[in-house]
């Protein structure tokens, strides 16, 4: 009789878990490397913080410039991450950004507008500080930080502005890693780029014609900006 009161006990207690359902967890070891590697592809949009500063023309003129929209360009890069705790991970993640930016001149009349496109090929390389939550099944978000040094090897001269041809600054984001059944982690991410330094070239010198460096002279300032949407393979 006691034996058979235990086993029912038993069956009563075990069966709670033997009926719960649970999710297979893919790639279970994923976040415990010491480091890894993958890469990413995306798109962007390139923006400038242009400060213009009223300056005016032997003609009596006043220009002034705006980048009014954006077009997207493409994005591909490699990943190098370190682990450095359950919930912390050092990443560097070199990346060249392929698009352009079209710069609106107008004179304070209203008279004159000349367009300008620069296209521009960015060689980034950030070095950042990934903070993962807890894994949930198949998913684990994650914030992610931190500072990065660019240089433009598109840079053309001639151009009615010239930019300088390194960048620096910070950025931050977010992400979601989806563990994949295929032995892989897929991560959407999108981050936020800010310039710190003032990339505008004051001496053109490779200009021909004094008269087309009243667009430089417009301007005192500008400060690179960027949005970058990746898909993480890792």
């Amino acid at each position: 009789m006691n034996k058979t009161v235990y086993i029912i006990t038993f069956i009563l207690l075990a069966f709670p878990s033997f009926s719960q359902k649970r999710k297979v967890q893919n790639h279970p070891y994923a976040d415990h490397k010491l480091y890894h590697f993958g890469f990413h592809v995306g798109l962007h949009t390139q923006d400038l913080i242009l400060t213009n500063n009223g300056n005016v023309t032997p003609d009596g003129e006043t220009w002034f410039a705006e980048i009014p929209n954006y077009s997207p360009g493409f994005s591909v890069g490699v990943i190098g991450d370190l682990f450095l705790n359950p919930y912390m991970n050092l990443r560097i993640t070199p990346t060249i950004h392929f698009g352009d930016k079209t710069i609106y001149f107008k004179e304070q009349a209203g008279e004159k507008e000349i367009r300008s496109g620069i296209r521009s090929n960015i060689l980034s390389i950030p070095l950042d500080l990934k903070i993962s939550s807890m894994r949930l099944n198949n998913c684990r978000p994650y914030i992610i930080g931190g500072i990065y040094g660019a240089t433009d090897l598109g840079r053309k001269k001639g151009n009615h502005l010239l930019l300088k041809p390194v960048d620096f600054g910070f950025e931050f984001g977010f992400g979601c890693n989806i563990y994949m059944p295929f032995n892989y982690v897929l991560a959407p991410e999108i981050k936020f780029k800010f310039g710190l330094t003032n990339i505008l070239e004051k001496n053109r010198d490779d200009l021909s014609n004094d008269a087309d460096k009243i667009y430089t002279d417009a301007l005192s300032k500008a400060v690179t900006r960027m949005i970058v949407l990746t898909f993480n393979f890792e």
